[in-house]
Parts: C-alpha cells; structure tokens; sequence
C-alpha cells in the first residue's frame, strides 16, 4: 500500500528516505518490499539486470544470462528513476496532480452556489437537492478504499486517467439533468470516480521528491487541497449570479475536468516499482522467457500476496483500527467535527449574508476568502511546528501541539461567527475575522491530527488514515441534510452557539492523548512504542 497522503504534511517529516523504502508495503505486513539490502536477501542464483540499455536490443549478456536457472533482476541505475528526474518533469507531475486535487474540491463545493437555484430548476425541495452534496463527499469516503491499492499494481497515472475520466463523463448528466434521480446517481459516482488523486497525490510526490526537497512542492499541494472547497462557492456563486442559470455551474465544472483529464495524459509515470514492471514484462517478450522479475515481483511471489488480499486488507482493517485503538477512534471524530464545520460555513454563510443581509450570490462567495485567508496564515506559521517537535522528537505527542492551540481558538471562531452572523446591523467583517480564526484552527487540527495518526500507526498508517477518512467523509456528507434546519430553526445565534460548545466540548481530546497518549500506544498491539 502507498504511504498515506498525511505523512506529507508532517513537518519536521515522519519518515526519512531510508524508512520510506521500508514502509512502502507496510499495509501487507507479509511482503518484505522494496527494502535497502533486499538486493542482499535475494538468492545467490538471482542475477541483476540493469535496464538502461533499450529493451529492443536482443544484446548477447541477455542470452547468456537466460542460460542459467536463476531469476533475472531488474533494477535502476544508478541515478535512475523518478527522484532523479530534472527539475522540469519534476515539477510537471507536481503541478498536474495538484490541479487534479484543486478540480476535485471543486466539484464538491461550487454548486454549492446555487443550490436553491438547483432545487427551484428540478421541481424539488432544498433537502432534496442537498443530497447532491452529501452523496458526492459520500464517495470520497468509499472510492479510495479502491483506488488506493490498485495504484500500487497498475500505476499512478492509469489510476489518475480513469479517474478523471469517470468524473468527466459523470459530471455531464448533472449539466443536462431533467430530474433528481439522474442528478444524485451522477453525483455519487462522479464522488466515487473523483476520489483517487485526494488518495493518491502524497504517493507522487513522495515518488519523485526527496524528503528535503518537499517544502514547496507539499505548499502547492496544501493550498490546492484546503482551499479547493473554500473557493468553490466563490466560484459558484459567481457563475450563478452572472449567468442567471445554475447548469453553468455544472458546464464550467464538466469543462475544468475535461480539461483536467488531458493533463493526466501526458503527465510521467512517478512509480518506480510500475517502470521496473514494465521493463521487465518488455524484457520477457523479447527474450521469449519469464525470468525478468523487480524485487518488488519477487517480494509478492515469495509472500503469495495477491491483489484480492492487499484489497481486503484495505477494506477491513480501517474498521478493526476505528473499533479497538481510542486514539484513532476521537482522533477521526475530532477531524469529522472539523471537517462538517467546513461544509456548514457552505450553507451557514448564505443563511447570514443572502438570507439576513441580502446580499448577491457572487458577493456572498467572496465571504468564503476569509477561510483562504485564516488557511494561508496556518501554513506559513508550520515552521514552527519543527522547533515545536525538537523540544521532544521522535515521540508521536509532540505533533499535537498545533491541534492543541486550534482546540482553544476553534470555539472562538464559532462564538465570533454566531454572535456577529446573526444580526443585520453587525458590520460583515465580524464574520469574516471569525471566519479566518476557522480556517487557521482548521488547517492546524487538521496537520497535527494526522501526523500524529501516521506517527502512531506508522506500520499500518494508510489503514489507520483510510479509517479517519471513510469517519470523515460520511459526517462530513451529512451536514447537509441538518444544517440548514438546525440554523433556520434554532435561529442563526443560537445554532452557532450549539456548535460552538460541541466544539468545547472535545477541545480536551488532543490535551488528554498529550498527557497519556504514550500510555495508550504502549498498552496497545497495534500503535508504535516509545
């Protein structure tokens, strides 16, 4: 299995160089992987190949090799392979694949700005056409459990392909949809479809980066991931209030994915073990043998590990981690409470700028800046995390200091919020102060928890993340089917005020795994020992 996306964001970073390579396979506890001194364990008879030399060439050390019993070795030269590549394709595969996870958040955001515009248009209620939300977020939580092993046997980039193409051909039926029905099967699997590169970009970066090299490429990546569902109800919003019709919102989104999609085709191939692969398939055919194997083949062969167990395994032991180790059971329910506070400013937002101020759509959708702004600020103060983390390294607890500081700030974000939404005569900038608090304590929580996740996990940490993200996404898809009763009945004030004392109401968690976090995972068979 890929290391998890989280173990990116880390910084000072989780794993080094050396640890990625042994972690890689850690999800099949089985396989030994592609591991330094593998090379070592291989039997004497195995031979190493060097595969610089075009597989065309039928070159006579080939043939000679073929005469003995044993496996033939393909690996890289050195100096070879996706982290030795230029600057220039580097940095191609960076930018494609975040603008695959800034087009997915997208897609789940942007109609967002006109929802009662889509309820009006298909002659059904609000609730109803809130679904669409719900439903799309719904396969963010089920389509990795899929997508992510299988980039591990066919690639990144088919994965990337397929995915955006399915959501490019789902996405259409929403443009041209004449009823309910065919809109929320749509959306639900455009969600699913959508789904791979929310899973899978923190692999192709770590496929092609080194660990120091990872500041601005993962800077790139955390603005297009965090900020992708804050500017979709800008962009919406606009898109509605200028066109006047809310199936823009869906043409614009279906032509963003098009566009998208020809990105994924002529973006590299960023797994090295994929290349090898093919190599050495190249290699069989025009040496008519079978004996050209990666080491990576050769770990899968000799542990009998197949594809339908890496993709039980994926599938079961998020829910045995979610069950039997507390830290990841409140952990995901705090990031889930985090995560639906982010769909609820989609709909509360309106409620207090259209509905109490009347505002327009479009200037509605600039609202959601003040998130973007409180994002920026949390991901220029993450240097100082690293000094943080140097007080005590290599303990799991010390990641928590950033989550601890959002616990405090997260309900004052929300007090700012009820108090100065609810009333017309309350100048708009004291939403927007409470909405940059909320977008700093977000980003915060959000980098703390799942580094301290990975960190704890670590030898099963894409399990243990998959876990929080299948939590999170079904909590997180339905905030939409309660937010806009709990706001219009309980009153702007005072539903605001409900969240604000869940939220301190939790605020304790990351204070109590500080405190006796290390007890825990020691008493634990699963979490790592310090």
């Amino acid at each position: 299995m890929l290391k998890p996306i989280e173990a990116e964001f880390a910084r000072p970073p989780i794993y080094t160089n050396e640890e990625e390579a042994v972690l890689h396979d850690a999800e099949d506890e089985n396989i030994p992987g592609s591991t330094p001194g593998f090379l070592e364990r291989m039997p004497s008879h195995a031979t190493v190949v060097r595969p610089s030399t075009e597989v065309g060439q039928n070159t006579q050390s080939s043939l000679d090799l073929e005469k003995g019993e044993g496996e033939i070795l393909v690996e890289f030269e050195p100096g070879e392979g996706p982290r030795y590549w230029s600057k220039g394709k580097k940095w191609l595969a960076t930018m494609s694949t975040s603008l695959l996870c800034l087009t997915v958040a997208l897609g789940s955001a942007m109609p967002t700005g006109d929802l009662p515009g889509t309820a009006e248009g298909l002659h059904v209620s609000d609730e109803a056409i809130y679904l669409s939300i719900t439903l799309f977020v719904v396969g963010f939580g089920v389509g990795p459990l899929v997508f992510a092993p299988m980039s591990e046997i066919i690639g990144r980039k088919p994965i990337y392909s397929i995915s955006i193409f399915f959501y490019f051909i789902f996405t259409l039926p929403s443009c041209l949809a004449k009823n309910i029905g065919t809109m929320l099967v749509c959306r639900l699997l455009a969600g699913i479809a959508s789904s791979a590169p929310m899973t899978n970009v923190g692999g192709t970066i770590s496929d092609i980066w080194a660990v120091e090299e990872r500041g601005v490429p993962m800077a790139i990546f955390s603005c297009a991931i965090f900020m992708g569902p804050c500017l979709g109800p800008l962009f919406g919003g606009w898109i509605s209030y200028k066109t006047g019709q809310w199936r823009w919102i869906y043409w614009v989104l279906f032509i963003l994915v098009g566009v998208v999609f020809v990105f994924t085709l002529i973006m590299p191939e960023t797994l090295g073990t994929v290349t090898l692969k093919r190599r050495a398939d190249k290699l069989n055919k025009v040496n008519k043998t079978n004996k050209h194997l990666t080491a990576h083949q050769k770990a899968q062969k000799q542990s009998g590990v197949t594809f339908t167990k890496t993709l039980k395994t994926a599938m079961v032991r998020p829910f045995i981690l979610m069950f039997l180790e507390p830290i990841i059971l409140f952990m995901s329910f705090y990031l889930s409470f985090v995560y639906a506070l982010l769909y609820a400013t989609f709909f509360a937002f309106p409620i207090a700028f259209e509905e109490i101020r009347g505002w327009n759509s479009g200037m509605t959708g600039l609202s959601f800046l003040s998130i973007v702004v409180g994002i920026f600020i949390a991901l220029f103060c993450m240097p100082v995390q690293e000094r943080l983390y140097a007080r005590k390294p290599g303990h799991p607890e010390s990641r928590l200091y950033p989550m601890m500081l959002g616990a405090i700030f997260l309900p004052l974000s929300l007090f700012i919020i009820a108090f100065t939404g609810a009333y017309a005569h309350v100048h708009w900038m004291g939403m927007m102060v409470g909405g940059a608090i909320f977008g700093f304590c977000m980003v915060s929580v959000y980098i703390s928890a799942n580094s301290y996740i990975v960190d704890s996990y670590a030898e099963v940490a894409a399990s243990a993340v998959a876990a929080k993200t299948l939590m999170r996404s079904l909590i997180g898809a339905s905030v939409p089917l309660w937010i806009t009763q709990l706001f219009h009945n309980l009153g702007f004030q005072y539903a605001g005020l409900f969240l604000a004392l869940v939220a301190c109401l939790i605020g304790p968690i990351p204070y109590f795994f500080y405190f006796k976090g290390e007890t825990i995972r020691n008493r634990s068979k699963r979490a790592m020992k310090t």
